[in-house]
């Protein structure tokens, strides 16, 4: 079960960074499947040494490599200014794409500019309210709803809570006192059933465009999916969508939890906090809300590669003085083949 639900949902997953399938019958008829990908989206930060974000660099300072082969910037974006698109001499120059129709009906077409070239990140917050979250409910609410008011204007943000079933409470729209008003409908019951909820929360975000992030609010462990997280980690990193996790439990507590969690941020690109006080959830959403300020993000159309795998992504700063800089990114993604 877990197998074909796992195979189902990423082939249906189509959107940047995803593999688009074709089936070709050869002389033996046996069959073959081709991938291509058509774009890659990418999100890093660059600090130096005492952590401190490193602002106002340009598509020339980096170097991107997948598997070792270097890549065209396609677009190039730095916090939540509208992406560039990268010349071949490295300059930048604005996109002027037209607008595109919210088909999907996530988002209401008159609340978000949905263009591809649109600034801003859309936010999408997934919000634990199963009988783990119990105690503290309203001090997480409370914490939640300070994170969506100081977003940046330009950010778009969605609000769904989980329990054994994902509530789409809030659907994409930049409108904060609509956001909080859902948020507050909130209550909490039932069983966890997080890495299901996660998954359709990413499926969500994949048929938007442009940038988007999932930030998980939850209490750690999870009694009802059926899907593996390791499965869901892989979506999330072939689609390029960083997540965050912030827990309201103690690492030592549900060490289990606490190790998935932090690998799925990891390894998409994200962070994860133990906060468990209403203070350090605070400071937890500023530290998100910092980093999605002080991003970069860049796209490029792969250059070919026989590798059907896991393909390694590696940025790197091309002066001499900042190979001391540290950069944050996802290490990868898988372009999508069929069965």
């Amino acid at each position: 079960m877990k197998t074909a639900f796992r195979i189902g949902t990423v082939l249906s997953l189509a959107g940047i960074a995803a593999g688009l399938v074709t089936l070709r019958a050869q002389d033996s008829d046996q069959p073959t499947f081709h991938v291509k990908v058509d774009m890659v989206v990418l999100s890093f930060t660059v600090t130096d040494n005492k952590g401190h974000y490193v602002n106002g660099l340009k598509p020339k300072d980096f170097k991107v490599y997948e598997d070792d082969i270097p890549q065209k910037l396609a677009t190039f974006a730095e916090g939540n200014h509208a992406p560039l698109q990268v010349l071949d001499n490295g300059e930048t120059k604005p996109l002027h794409n037209a607008p595109q129709e919210a088909s999907n009906g996530l988002t209401d077409p008159n609340a978000v500019d949905l263009r591809a070239d649109s600034a801003g990140a859309n936010v999408f917050v997934l919000f634990d309210t199963s009988n783990y979250m119990y105690r503290g409910f309203v001090y997480a609410s409370d914490a939640i709803a300070d994170f969506i008011r100081g977003l940046d204007r330009a950010d778009s943000v969605a609000v769904y809570t989980y329990s054994r079933n994902l509530n789409r409470a809030v659907t994409l729209n930049r409108d904060r006192i609509n956001a909080i008003a859902g948020l507050r409908k909130a209550v909490a019951g039932d069983d966890s059933a997080l890495y299901n909820c996660l998954l359709l929360t990413l499926r969500d975000a994949a048929k938007v465009p442009g940038r988007k992030v999932v930030i998980v609010f939850s209490n750690g462990p999870d009694n009802a999916s059926m899907v593996a997280p390791d499965d869901v980690r892989a979506v999330a990193e072939d689609e390029g969508i960083p997540i965050y996790v912030i827990s309201t439990s103690e690492i030592n507590k549900d060490p289990l939890s606490s190790t998935i969690f932090k690998r799925i941020s990891t390894n998409t690109g994200g962070k994860t906090y133990f906060a468990k006080t209403w203070q350090k959830q605070v400071e937890a959403f500023e530290s998100i809300r910092e980093d999605l300020g002080n991003s970069y993000v860049v796209t490029y159309y792969p250059q070919p590669n026989p590798n059907e795998g896991f393909r390694r992504i590696r940025v790197e700063l091309t002066d001499e003085a900042m190979r001391k800089y540290k950069v944050r990114a996802r290490p990868g993604y898988r372009p999508q083949r069929g069965i």
